[in-house]
């Protein structure tokens, strides 16, 4: 009787710690931008920031801080970049059966902090025209930051009537309390003022799918969604004339709902800290195994003068070069022929997309942010020969078709007609990396992608 005693406690402890586990922890779906799923168990206190960090860790990507979880609804056209500090288990608790997380790249999300200006034009900025627009861009920022202090974003938006297909064109007001409409033309008097969104129960949206689910009048459509299992008709739509202003909207509205927590997101990984929920720090390749090494003696040895560092990169590029056109002038057996090597070694690359179209192109970069330098190269639909740069500067999408060009019976890249010449793809990213030539700005940010 007492074995039976014994074995009576044994199960209510293993019942105990089954009930108990199942309270701490969740099951989570991820899902790459390929459409793969990948389930994960965590923590019920974790963070957006620290599972895309787990995720980073776990798939041996880069962690630049540049990483995002998604909230997507497909069946609604909605999605948003989670706040760093949104615990994951909340957000999964208040989404519809349909509805997903992706992981993906965000370069765009702190943007605001580095070029506060391109965000918030003096037009769309109330306080700015009550100062004829003479406010310094840290000034413009610590107002919306303060608590105390109350910015306000002003200007057209079209709004759709609620249960209704149409349109209307209202003067909008942003402020802490929520956002607002006039129904007297441009008055901010406070009988003129009805409510369309409130901000503390509610996020904000970008709608992908606009024209085709919504009928809307442009392709710049957002929404404010509350935070709950929501239908279609609870949607409040807004659209704007352009990108920019959906951008200031969108990103105003994230500043006063959460003020001075979106700072301290930001500053975070500037501070280097470490992940809270597993114990191996997540660090970048380049801190891994990137160094200079100095192997011309019998051992090897680490070069910490970032001069002789730099040399001593020029000076093996060369090499590689001579070797390269040694090999081509000798002829070589061996598959990894340089003129092969040149045409195929960019496949290896992240920012490579291989033979995406001109709209997949467009989308991606839609999608990780349209910051200044974001690009991708991929093979060129018109000339099966060439290959295209897709470069993002201010918020808008260019293309750069790169051509072969043959030189003393070797293969070259150019995208300037052959004004600068490069033996592969790879060289020709690592060029316009470090100089803009015929590019409106550098390239800083590959737009890649990430299999879980």
């Amino acid at each position: 009787s007492l074995s039976i005693q014994y074995l009576v406690i044994y199960c209510i402890v293993l019942y105990t710690i089954f009930l108990y586990s199942i309270y701490l922890y969740n099951i989570i779906n991820i899902f790459s931008e390929d459409g793969m799923g990948k389930v994960v168990e965590i923590p019920a206190d974790m963070t957006a920031r620290d599972l895309c960090q787990l995720l980073v860790y776990k798939s041996h990507c880069v962690d630049d801080n540049s990483w995002a979880l998604v909230e997507h609804h497909p069946l609604l056209g909605l999605e948003r970049c989670l706040e760093d500090h949104e615990l994951v288990v909340q957000v999964q608790a208040s989404m519809t059966s349909e509805g997903r997380f992706l992981f993906r790249k965000n370069y765009a999300k702190y943007e605001f902090f580095r070029n506060p200006l391109n965000f918030f034009p003096e037009h769309m900025v109330a306080w700015c025209q009550e100062t004829n627009g003479a406010i310094p861009p840290s000034q413009l920022l610590q107002n919306f930051l303060n608590s105390s202090s109350c910015p306000e974003i002003q200007g057209f938006l079209y709004v759709k009537e609620m249960g209704r297909k149409s349109w209307k064109k209202l003067y909008v007001f942003l402020r802490r309390s929520g956002l607002y409409f006039s129904t007297k033309g441009t008055s901010k008097e406070p009988r003129h003022l009805q409510l369309l969104a409130d901000l503390e129960d509610s996020n904000v949206f970008t709608v992908t799918t606009g024209k085709k689910l919504h009928s809307a009048p442009t392709d710049y459509e957002f929404c404010i969604k509350p935070n709950k299992r929501t239908e279609l008709k609870e949607l409040r739509m807004l659209c704007t004339e352009d990108e920019q202003s959906r951008t200031s909207w969108m990103t105003a509205f994230r500043l006063f709902k959460y003020g001075i927590v979106l700072y301290q997101n930001y500053k975070i990984p500037q501070q280097r800290k470490t992940l809270s929920h597993f114990s191996t720090p997540v660090r970048s390749v380049s801190e891994n195994s990137l160094v200079a090494m100095d192997f011309s003696g019998r051992i090897g040895r680490v070069i910490d003068n970032p001069l002789e560092a730099q040399s001593a990169a020029m000076e093996e590029g060369y090499a590689w070069r001579k070797r390269s056109q040694r090999m081509n002038i000798l002829g070589s057996p061996s598959p990894l022929h340089p003129c092969l090597l040149s045409s195929v070694i960019h496949r290896t690359q992240l920012w490579f997309h291989g033979r995406i179209t001109r709209e997949e192109s467009h989308r991606m970069i839609h999608q990780q942010g349209q910051v200044d330098g974001l690009f991708l190269l991929r093979d060129s639909q018109s000339n099966p020969k060439a290959f295209v740069l897709t470069l993002c500067h201010h918020q808008k999408i260019k293309h750069f078709q790169i051509l072969p060009c043959e030189e003393d019976g070797q293969i070259f890249f150019s995208l300037d007609d052959g004004s600068t010449k490069f033996t592969d793809l790879i060289q020709l990213v690592e060029f316009y990396q470090l100089n803009r030539g015929v590019l409106p700005c550098k390239l800083k940010h590959p737009c890649t992608l990430v299999a879980l």
